[in-house]
């Protein structure tokens, strides 16, 4: 019969058991982790490719970009909780062993931070896009770099308290001393990821308006019809209405027509087929209708409803002139005269 008494032998402060339960642990640590790596994750990488959906792609392209050294560290620290270590060194060890993990984390972290940004910005164009993608992803990293630094510290017995309490003191100091420029610069986010407007939209904020030429960080700048530039601050276009007129697709139009109280009801009740006709024969134009909406003080007045079905301001108005001169015509034709501010006197003669 073998016997394994030898194995109760020890060496360097641990038996010869344990090294073997260390070495078995490695080695199928390691076997484990080259499975996964070089088959498993692989394969899955293969499949993700030719899916629809492009988030796995991003899940198990960071799952393959990570090193075989990654695997072979964790598989030795797997490993070595079979061993009784001097407590420095085994602090040492568990301080690598957070480290590499934190790093691991943050760098996913990041990879899905930048598929998002990628995903909410991939519609967008131009420089601007890309210097606020750049911009955020460096507040993110920072952001993750300093949580993961103390982090680090927090697991090495190291009392971080006094570091955060300091940290958010001056944190609150400098927010206050620059509160209005973190203001226009949070919103200058708001701006690009809500997208209230974008560079070229014509837009009306309050009692002014103007094409929008650049979205600054603290500014954005309006140039306005008469030619001159307008600068106003982005907290003030986040927290006011906007009316963005470069998303409106068609234009309601409505107006009204004055014709005398003498006209004949023949001809009041063919103005509305007869105005019906004329919008009709317009090209970009939806007629939708036209009634005698109400008794004026020296006129009928018919009420016109329309759409033009551009957003263009230039091609409303000529339609608008177009079909103007064609009721002018029309009325002319059928000698419909067109109402105007007249006040009737009543004189009562005296009998006596």
């Amino acid at each position: 019969m073998i016997s394994f008494t030898f194995l109760e032998k020890t060496l360097l402060g641990n038996t010869l058991y344990s090294y073997l339960y260390f070495t078995l642990a490695l080695v199928i640590s390691i076997s484990v982790s080259i499975f996964l790596k070089y088959f498993v994750i692989k394969k899955l990488l293969f499949f993700a490719k030719r899916s629809k959906n492009d988030l796995d792609d991003v899940i198990f392209m960071f799952l393959a970009s990570i090193s075989m050294v990654f695997y072979v560290f964790v598989s030795l620290y797997i490993a070595v909780q079979f061993l009784v270590l001097n407590p420095f060194l085994k602090k040492i060890l568990d301080a690598i062993f957070v480290v590499y993990i934190i790093y691991q984390v943050i760098t996913a972290l990041r990879i899905f931070m930048d598929y998002l940004l990628d995903k909410r910005m991939k519609e967008e164009q131009g420089a601007s896009i890309g210097h606020v993608k750049d911009m955020i992803q460096l507040i993110i990293k920072i952001s993750f770099w300093v949580i993961g630094v103390l982090f680090v510290l927090s697991n090495i017995g190291v009392n971080i308290t006094s570091l955060v309490a300091g940290l958010g003191v001056g944190g609150i100091a400098v927010a206050l001393a620059v509160q209005n420029i973190l203001g226009d610069l949070l919103s200058y986010f708001a701006i690009h990821f809500d997208r209230p407007f974008i560079k070229g939209d014509f837009i009306v904020v309050g009692n002014e308006m103007g094409v929008v030429e650049k979205v600054g960080i603290k500014t954005t700048r309006l140039r306005a019809l008469q030619g001159e530039e307008l600068v106003i601050s982005n907290s003030e276009l986040t927290s006011t209405r906007i009316q963005n007129f470069k998303k409106m697709t068609e234009r309601r139009v409505v107006f009204s027509v004055g014709v005398l109280y003498e006209t004949p009801i023949e001809k009041l009740e063919k103005i509305p087929s007869l105005i019906r006709d004329i919008i009709t024969s317009i090209d970009l134009v939806r007629f939708d209708r036209a009634h005698l909406s109400t008794f004026g003080d020296s006129a009928y007045l018919y009420e016109i409803v329309y759409y033009v079905l551009t957003a263009d301001y230039t091609q409303y108005m000529d339609i608008h002139q177009a079909i103007s001169f064609r009721i002018i015509k029309a009325f002319a034709q059928d000698d419909i005269e067109f109402a105007y501010p007249t006040q009737t006197v009543y004189l009562a003669r005296s009998t006596s």
